[in-house]
């Protein structure tokens, strides 16, 4: 299915300034947030996926040239730009690409040596493993901490990793005789190559039990559910990965893997976000746009008084400093940005009629 041209998704010409395809994001991500009742999420994400490119100088003008191909959305074939510029949704914080069994790793240690998991010196490291955790928006603001459960290979509680039932040593490995590595003959297209491997008996240790432990048979870890308590920052976006190194799968006589947390946000009923910046609307009526007035505004800090002067327009934004998202840098906040809407009666009583025409015909006059 092809996607839809970026401009009519946010009903805008090519020509349209930064600021009318802003206010046309905002007034359409209000109508069709999934929260919301007639919401839909499909045009949300629509709406989203639209105004992530044109709101991007660089990102208009590549689409502008070449369409969604030139943005990584092609619909037909092929690829163009950076094969990896669909990942950039995890902010570039520590993203893991794994190629899995058969992939390149198990092809390169074909010819330079190494099992799949080894690193160099023959040590080898455990699997890293993924989660996700959703936050609510107000926890992705100010911060949180998370409790997550883990199914993983961690060091067998019994034996502590050495595979050895307790009361019981250990002795020179049969298969390297204590060498911690095998060599190995191969035929490629270049000939007989020989290479040193991790041994697959003692997995490079050069030591084996005397006797198999009896819980993990010799294996030195068992699947084993862990709970684990994560400090989730303040300021953090949906799509940002965190990592902890050590935390994840354990290998005998290797290093751990690291644990790969793909954060996920929930959409906010009146919030949206736009980097550190907050965005929320408020309606008032056209007679406090044209006196003045002040209204109680919503904010993730909780309720502030706001002073809206005398002619204010429709679409006017208002800057709350120091109350948008925080800095992952830094201690400063971002913005609250409010945009208002003057509501234009659409039932009148005779006497706000009378009124208005007064009003009318005393513009007219030019008394004011």
């Amino acid at each position: 299915m092809s996607k839809r041209d970026y401009y009519e998704v946010l009903g805008v010409s090519k020509s349209a300034s930064e600021d009318e395809i802003k206010k046309a994001f905002r007034k359409l991500a209000v109508k069709y947030h999934p929260d919301k009742e007639g919401g839909d999420e499909a045009k949300f994400k629509e709406i989203n996926e639209a105004y992530e490119v044109l709101k991007d100088k660089q990102k208009r003008q590549r689409y502008d040239q070449f369409g969604h191909a030139g943005v990584g959305g092609a619909s037909g074939g092929g690829f163009s730009g950076n094969p990896f510029e669909g990942f950039s949704g995890f902010g570039g914080q520590n993203v893991h690409f794994d190629f899995g069994d058969g992939g390149l790793g198990d092809i390169f240690s074909q010819f330079f040596g190494g099992a799949p998991g080894a690193s160099g010196g023959g040590r080898q490291r455990g699997r890293d493993i993924e989660t996700s955790v959703t936050l609510s928006f107000e926890d992705a603001i100010f911060g949180t901490e998370k409790k997550i459960s883990l199914s993983l290979e961690d060091e067998c509680e019994h034996c502590h990793g050495d595979g050895a039932e307790p009361g019981f040593g250990m002795k020179t490995c049969p298969t390297c005789k204590g060498a911690g590595q095998q060599t190995r003959t191969m035929n490629s297209l270049f000939g007989q190559i020989q290479q040193a491997v991790v041994c697959e008996t003692c997995h490079g240790k050069g030591k084996v039990p005397e006797k198999e432990c009896s819980v993990c048979r010799g294996k030195g870890t068992t699947r084993q559910n862990k709970d684990i308590t994560i400090k989730i920052p303040a300021g953090i976006d949906d799509g940002a990965t965190i990592r902890l190194r050590d935390r994840g799968e354990s290998v005998p006589g290797g290093s751990r893997g690291d644990l790969y947390v793909h954060i996920r946000v929930k959409a906010h009923k009146k919030f949206t976000r736009e980097g550190n910046i907050i965005l929320s609307e408020e309606h008032i009526s056209m007679v406090d746009a044209a006196l003045g007035t002040e209204i109680d505004v919503e904010t993730v800090d909780g309720v502030i008084t706001m002073k809206i002067p005398a002619g204010t327009q429709s679409g006017t934004d208002f800057k709350l400093s120091g109350h948008g998202v925080p800095d992952l840098r830094s201690e400063s906040r971002g913005p609250h940005i409010v945009g208002i809407i003057v509501d234009t009666p659409t039932k009148l009583t005779k006497k706000q009629k009378e009124l208005l025409e007064q009003f009318r015909g005393a513009k007219k006059r030019r008394l004011f």
